[in-house]
């Protein structure tokens, strides 16, 4: 915005940027007292007021992020203060134990995205070129040999298998390293793990079978093919790149990381004969803690250098972020369904640090003080207070990972033979095969797990029609009903509503911010939950009259975007568009709405979405503008472009008043334009980490999206040479939408698209036409 038109417009709140939703601070609201409360807002051609009656006046817009930051992140502690009551540890008995924590150990793998399975006992496979040594190294009295084992499809595990020399072990143990280290580095093979932290080495060196899982690492690689546009050649880490597709299509990478061990377990102890541990630090505490949990078979488990009271998911890597978790788990909730098992905590230093991740989310990597891990297990040994046989719970406070003392007690619980002791610093570990690198092997595991998530993808399509096939289409009637279950699914379990129990008063506060020769523009604030608002320019005719019932649209703008450019002058983008449909007759609302990852991160873990906050700030808007003698409450539009246009496929979902809605320079095939690794146009290659949205890919893409605001009317508005998506894959998702309405619901005037040759822009032509048609209110009004 140039500074002639900022003076204009005064001091325009939440100025979003690209990846920043606020571009510096913003003053704190002032209000004085302008008329009496509850009165209608009024114009007239020749003296529009300078604030409308019946509000207060403006003096400063509120700082919007910096309020409902804050305001989620009070809502988070509220939620995290309710998880008790959630939870009902019935300790009368063992079998009353695990009866009262099943129904949260399936909601826990729902949340990780991990589908009910039996994996197959089937030894893995050897990892060996023809006319290569078997071994890929040796250490002390055992060899290592490379395996691989299958999951699901062409999903398979891979890592390194630590064998004892002579006879058979019946002590197997799964050793998972932080993301950060390799397996060859974890058993000593390569340069990267201190010798007293090598616990795989440890256990091995003990006469234990281990197996060392290999994970995705954080490494940074710039993403996208030679000769693709910058923007869609982002430099992100390997497990940032894979969490973006995952996440969207129901398979969380962590979900994906913890079937892979579990699939391991199924073999290590296919004759049920063996006792089988786990064991990790850093990430690979965090697998260790989640795979405990959800698998019986692990009888002891080892968590070091992970463990913590209060986790902040919203600053650590991007790849943590599980939708909805802190709601139902903490730490202590997750490790409850380990218990009766043995769970043995080492408050060890873990992995420190920020993770960059350039072209998408940073964040950053803490080790916990020893109290606060200590609080958190104590928290667990409550949990579990009474139960008998009292479980086996143990606390260590060692100065590096792995060591001796939580070891040696790991291996008697499991009944090893031998206690843990240094390493033999007289044997270490030596590749037997010429040639072994990790690096290749890392991107190996990288690309097969990107193919499987491309699998999901091709097959997500069917998932979706399979979910929502039912809807019933004999009449309008019986579709409104049949939909209304899969409506509030949409909203309470993937986007997320917060409920009205939390509105307080509005409060409005106006002051005129533009005069145009037929409209005026007023900034609007209202009060939403306690602490937070809503802003946006409230654009009305001049020519209102007593008695007129006019219909609003609400026209949002999107990333890069605020009420201003959206209202004022001809910006390339979108052309001013609320302004001219206010000069045509329109009362239309610019809202200014956060689009950011601050916002989103903090959403996510209490199971909402960027648009629980949007939604419920056009709710307050919406309740205060029924109010209004000069608004017809029954014809009230949403009109957005880019994210704006994001907001109008889900906000007439999350809101029922909306009675119309125009997506323009974002309908497309979404589900492919998240999750898809081989299209430049996918998300998946651009700065917005914020962008994706759990499980979409198996229940709601945009068609899907569409039917559940059918059968109101719908329209898309598409430029040939927008960027953001290409004309066959909106045409094809188009066409599902089409089919929907005049094929089934028999409603063909209630849908429409317009093609025109241009860009990422508000058209404003066929989209105007049918604001007008369905909105009621005659063309003739220029």
């Amino acid at each position: 915005m140039s500074e002639p038109a900022r003076q204009k417009a005064g001091s325009v709140a939440a100025i979003i940027g690209r990846r920043v939703p606020l571009i510096g601070p913003l003053l704190a609201i002032a209000v004085v007292w302008a008329g009496p409360a509850g009165s209608a807002p009024t114009t007239t051609e020749s003296a529009p007021p300078e604030v409308l009656a019946g509000t207060e006046r403006l003096e400063n817009p509120p700082a919007l992020f910096h309020e409902w930051t804050a305001w989620l992140d009070q809502e988070i502690a509220r939620v995290v203060e309710e998880r008790p009551s959630k939870w009902a540890h019935d300790t009368s008995s063992h079998e009353a134990y695990l009866k009262s924590v099943a129904p949260m150990r399936s909601r826990f793998a729902a949340l990780l995205g991990i589908p009910a399975a039996r994996f197959g006992s089937d030894p893995p496979e050897e990892i060996v070129r023809l006319g290569e040594k078997p071994m890929v190294g040796a250490g002390a009295g055992y060899t290592i040999r490379a395996v691989r084992w299958p999951v699901e499809g062409d999903l398979f595990g891979e890592g390194l298998l630590l064998v004892p020399a002579g006879k058979k072990s019946s002590v197997r143990i799964v050793v998972i390293p932080d993301a950060a280290q390799t397996p060859e580095q974890c058993v000593g093979l390569d340069p990267g793990v201190p010798p007293a932290s090598q616990v795989a080495r440890k256990c091995a060196e003990a006469g234990a079978t281990v197996l060392v899982p290999r994970l995705v690492d954080r490494g940074v690689q710039r993403r996208g093919r030679e000769g693709w546009r910058s923007y869609s050649r982002q430099e992100l880490t390997n497990r940032e790149f894979l969490y973006r597709p995952g996440f969207q299509l129901g398979r969380h990478l962590i979900g994906t990381e913890i079937r892979m061990i579990s699939a391991a377990a199924a073999w290590l102890d296919a004759d049920g004969s063996s006792s089988v541990g786990i064991f990790g630090w850093g990430e690979g505490g965090l697998l260790a803690l989640y795979s405990a949990a959800l698998d019986a078979r692990f009888k002891v488990a080892g968590v070091s250098g992970y463990f913590r009271k209060d986790r902040l998911l919203w600053r650590e890597p991007l790849d943590r972020n599980i939708f909805n978790l802190v709601r139902w788990f903490g730490d202590a909730e997750i490790a409850s369904l380990i218990t009766p098992r043995t769970l043995l905590i080492e408050a060890a230093p873990g992995p420190e640090g920020g993770v960059a991740s350039p072209g998408g989310a940073n964040g950053v990597l803490s080790s916990p003080p020893s109290e606060e891990v200590r609080a958190e297990f104590d928290r667990l040994v409550a949990l579990s207070e009474g139960l008998p046989p009292r479980p086996r719970l143990e606390f260590f406070d060692s100065e590096r990972p792995g060591g001796d003392a939580v070891l040696t007690a790991f291996l008697r619980a499991l009944g090893a033979g031998q206690d843990a002791k240094p390493v033999d610093s007289g044997r270490v570990p030596t590749y037997q095969r010429q040639g072994w690198k990790a690096v290749e092997r890392q991107a190996i595991h990288h690309r097969q797990i990107d193919r499987y998530y491309q699998w999901l993808l091709g097959e997500s399509s069917h998932m979706r029609r399979a979910f929502i096939e039912d809807l019933n289409t004999e009449s309008v009637e019986a579709y409104v009903k049949s939909v209304k279950p899969f409506r509030e699914h949409c909203r309470r379990d993937l986007l997320g509503v917060f409920p009205d129990t939390r509105f307080v008063a509005p409060r409005p506060r106006t002051r005129v911010v533009h005069k145009a020769p037929t409209w005026t523009a007023y900034e609007l604030v209202l009060d939403v939950f306690q602490g937070t608002h809503s802003y946006g320019y409230l654009n009305l005719p001049n020519d209102l009259k007593p008695g007129d019932r006019r219909p609003v649209v609400f026209c949002q703008h999107g990333g890069g975007g605020n009420p201003w450019k959206v209202t004022v002058g001809d910006d390339p983008t979108y052309h001013g568009f609320a302004g001219k449909l206010a000069a045509r007759g329109f009362i239309t609302y610019a809202p200014s709405s956060l689009y950011g990852d601050a916002i989103v991160r903090r959403c996510n873990v209490i199971g909402k979405t960027q648009y629980s906050v949007i939604a419920a700030q056009y709710q307050q808007v919406i309740r205060w503008l029924k109010s209004l003698p000069s608004v017809n409450p029954d014809r009230i539009g949403l009109y957005g472009l880019s994210w704006g246009g994001k907001t109008a496929m889900r906000l007439p979902i999350l809101v029922p008043d909306f009675s119309l809605t125009i997506c323009s320079g974002d309908f497309n095939e979404w589900i492919a334009k998240t999750a898809s690794s081989r299209d430049e146009v996918s998300y998946v290659f651009q700065p917005e980490p914020y962008i994706f949205e759990w499980n979409l890919g198996n229940t709601y893409g945009y068609a899907e999206m569409a039917a559940l605001i059918a059968p109101r009317p719908f329209m898309v508005e598409r430029g040939h040479q927008d960027p953001v998506g290409t004309d066959d894959w909106v045409g094809l998702e188009f066409a599902k939408v089409r089919h929907l309405y005049a094929a089934r619901l028999k409603l063909p005037d209630r849908c429409a698209i317009d093609w025109f040759d241009g860009g990422h822009e508000i058209h404003g032509v066929e989209s105007f036409r049918f604001l007008h048609r369905h909105l009621n209110w005659p063309e003739t009004k220029k």
